[in-house]
């Protein structure tokens, strides 16, 4: 039972990758376009099915909301231009976005499927290359793209779970004390 659900999750994913393709204009742009937002949602309903949903969510949000202060707070600065010559370049969104679900897919959905993961894999490369194909950030700007998603997706996934542990940890403290205080004043 469980390799059949394994199976329909992996044909399911490649499916979203594939629809987002297929809605797709015919340019390079479009196709990194669709991806960059078809990684994530795959991911996210990946994770709503394995009871991390809430997680992952706050943990993308965070991340996406940090792309776009850090693009705003760069101003006019260097890094900040795209090739095209407009700002708010650094750090690439699309690439943080692709990065962010093609990770939390490999890590935490379909670890036991080499060619599912080389797909998304290869998904997530592609949206960074339109970024670069289409002048709407350079090499550097992606890259930095990919590495604020594996920060926020792979690094902050421990510090979110000892968040919630410790949280858990107080609540009982404090009904076992509430419970040891009604029991005293009996």
């Amino acid at each position: 039972m469980k390799q059949t659900l394994l199976h329909h999750r992996n044909i399911l994913i490649v499916a979203v990758l594939a629809l987002a393709l297929c809605l797709s204009q015919r340019t390079v742009e479009s196709y990194g376009d669709n991806l960059q937002i078809a990684l994530p949602v795959a991911a996210f309903g990946c994770r709503i099915a394995t009871g991390g949903g809430g997680d992952y969510a706050v943990r993308f949000l965070a991340m996406l909301g940090t792309v776009h202060l850090t693009k705003w707070g760069l101003g006019d600065a260097r890094i900040n231009i795209r090739p095209s010559g407009s700002l708010h370049g650094f750090p690439s969104g699309h690439m943080a976005a692709a990065s962010f679900g093609a990770s939390s897919l490999v890590n935490a959905c379909i670890e036991k499927s080499p060619a599912v993961k080389t797909v998304v894999i290869l998904a997530a490369f592609f949206v960074g290359g339109s970024r670069i194909e289409s002048d709407s950030h350079t090499l550097w700007q992606v890259l930095a793209g990919a590495l604020w998603a594996l920060l926020f997706e792979r690094g902050f996934r421990k510090a979110t779970g000892r968040i919630r542990r410790l949280a858990r940890k107080r609540k009982t403290d404090r009904m076992a004390a509430g419970t040891n205080t009604e029991s005293a004043g009996r």
